[in-house]
C-alpha cells in the first residue's frame, strides 16, 4: 500500500488531542516479566505488531518461534526459552531478522550453561535453544552493541537460582534503555544495582500481585513533535506521558526545544506548541542514549531548512534495516545534501525539498513515519505504509484527524 500525503498551504493544527499507544519498549520488558510472574497484570500495553508477536509466543507452545521483524522479541525471548527449563525451541524470523546478529547473547547464554546451537548461519538466526536450570551467577558482555541484549539478560536475572552479576565491557550503548529495565524489576521489588560497568540482579521466586500501567510510546510521540515543528502554528496535546519517564526518548523535549517546541506537562498529557518566531539554528546532536529518533530529527531539519550533525549512531546499522544508508538514499532523493559513516549523519542546510518522491521504508516502520510529516512542506509518497503496524497501527488515522490529506494510491 503506498500513500500520497499532502496538506494545505499553510498548515495549523489549533489544540488538538490525541491518544498514543503504550511504549512498545515497557510492554515487551512487561510481557516477559509477567510470563515469569504471572499474578502481575498490565494496563495501556501496546497495540503494536512487535509486542503481539511478544505475547503470542510468550502463552504459545509452538516448537518454532517465528518473530517476523521484532528485534526486541528475538532478544528477549532468547534469553527467556534459554532458561526455561525441558523447553526447546527454534526462534526464527524474517529475512532480514536472520541477517541481524544475534551471537553477543548466545554466546553470553552459553557462558551461564545454555545449551544454543546455529540452524543456518554461525551468529545469526535461526537458533535451536534447549532450556535448562542455570544456577551459574556471573558473565561478561560486549556492551557497546546493544542494550537489548543487556536487557534480556536483566529481565529473568531473578529467576537463575542465584540471580546475575552483569560485567559490561567497552562503552555502554542506550543506557536509558538498561535502566527502564532495572526500574521496572524495581517497581515489582526485586532487588538490583548498577555501579560503575557492574550490574547485578537479586534472585527472587515470587512478587506481589500488582498492576503495572504503561506508559506511552515516546519513539510514537517524535513525529508529532517534528509536525509542531514544521507546521505554521500548532498545539496538540498528547497522552499518557510522563515528565520524569523510564524511557530515553523523553529527550526528545530538550531536542525539540532547539527546533522550536516547547512542551509542557499536566497530569498525564503533554502538550507540544510551536514557539512563534523561533530563530532556528544548525544543530548538533549526540544521540547514544536516544538512536531511534534520529531518523525523525534529520526529517525535521530537512523540512526546516536546517543543518544537524547527529553522532552516536551505531545501532543504527543493525535495526529493521541500515537506517543510516536507507536515510542516505531517501533524502538524497528529496534533494538533500547528506552524508553518513558507521555512526555518524550530516545534514547540510538547504531551502529546497524534490515533492511527489516516493519514499522507500526497507520494512522499516521508523522510515514510514518519519518522513510523513514532511507533507507539511511537500506532496510525499510513502510506500508499503503499511508498515507502520510494527509499532503505531493508528499512525496514519491520527494524521488524517489532524486534517492531512492522505490517499491510497
Amino acid at each position: 500500500m503506498n500513500l500520497k500525503l499532502s496538506t494545505n498551504s499553510s498548515f495549523t493544527i489549533d489544540d488538538s488531542q490525541l491518544n498514543i499507544t503504550g511504549s512498545k519498549s515497557e510492554t515487551n520488558r512487561l510481557l516477559l516479566l509477567k510470563a515469569l510472574f504471572p499474578n502481575i497484570t498490565l494496563a495501556n500495553t501496546s497495540n503494536s505488531d512487535d509486542s503481539e508477536v511478544m505475547e503470542k509466543a510468550l502463552i504459545g507452545n509452538d516448537e518454532i518461534v517465528d518473530i517476523h521483524h521484532a528485534g526486541t522479541a528475538m532478544r528477549f525471548l532468547t534469553a527467556y526459552f534459554a532458561v526455561n527449563e525441558g523447553r526447546e525451541v527454534v526462534m526464527t524470523g524474517s529475512s532480514r531478522m536472520q541477517e541481524r546478529p544475534i551471537k553477543i547473547l548466545v554466546d553470553t547464554l552459553r557462558q551461564l550453561g545454555v545449551e544454543i546451537s546455529y540452524e543456518k548461519e554461525e551468529g545469526y538466526p535461526p537458533i535451536r535453544i534447549k532450556g535448562k536450570k542455570v544456577t551459574a551467577s556471573k558473565v561478561n558482555l560486549a556492551a557497546n552493541v546493544s542494550s537489548q541484549y543487556i536487557s534480556a539478560l536483566l529481565l529473568v536475572a531473578s529467576k537463575l537460582d542465584n540471580g546475575l552479576e552483569l560485567t559490561l565491557e567497552g562503552e555502554i550503548t542506550s543506557v536509558p534503555y538498561i535502566k527502564m529495565t532495572l526500574a521496572l524489576l524495581n517497581d515489582l521489588e526485586i532487588k538490583t544495582s548498577f555501579e560503575g560497568n557492574v550490574i547485578k540482579v537479586y534472585p527472587k521466586e515470587s512478587v506481589e500481585s500488582k498492576e503495572m500501567v504503561v506508559e506511552s510510546d515516546w519513539s510514537s510521540a517524535s513525529y508529532f513533535f517534528s509536525l509542531v515543528a514544521l507546521a505554521d502554528a500548532a498545539k496538540i496535546t498528547l497522552s499518557s506521558y510522563k515528565e520524569n519517564s523510564l524511557q530515553g526518548d523523553s529527550e526528545l523535549v530538550s531536542l525539540y526545544e532547539k527546533m522550536g517546541v516547547k512542551t509542557t506537562f499536566q497530569g498525564n498529557k503533554m502538550t507540544l506548541e510551536k514557539v512563534a518566531g523561533f530563530n532556528y539554528q544548525d544543530v548538533n546532536f549526540e544521540l547514544n542514549n536516544t538512536p531511534d529518533i534520529a531518523q525523525t530529527i534529520v526529517v525535521t531539519c530537512l523540512g526546516l531548512g536546517i543543518g544537524c550533525h547527529l553522532t552516536g549512531l551505531h545501532t543504527l546499522k543493525i535495526k529493521e534495516t541500515d537506517r543510516l544508508e536507507a536515510l542516505r538514499i531517501e533524502l538524497t532523493k528529496l534533494g538533500a545534501n547528506i552524508s553518513v559513516t558507521n555512526d555518524s549523519l550530516t545534514l547540510e542546510r538547504s531551502g529546497n525539498i524534490n515533492h511527489d518522491i516516493h519514499i522507500a521504508t526497507y520494512n522499516d516502520h521508523r522510515m514510514a513515519m518519519a518522513f510523513a510529516p514532511l507533507a507539511i512542506k511537500v506532496p510525499i509518497i510513502i510506500d508499503d505504509a503499511e508498515v507502520v503496524s510494527k509499532s503505531y497501527p493508528d499512525f496514519w488515522n491520527d494524521l488524517k484527524a489532524l486534517n492531512f490529506q492522505i490517499s491510497e494510491l
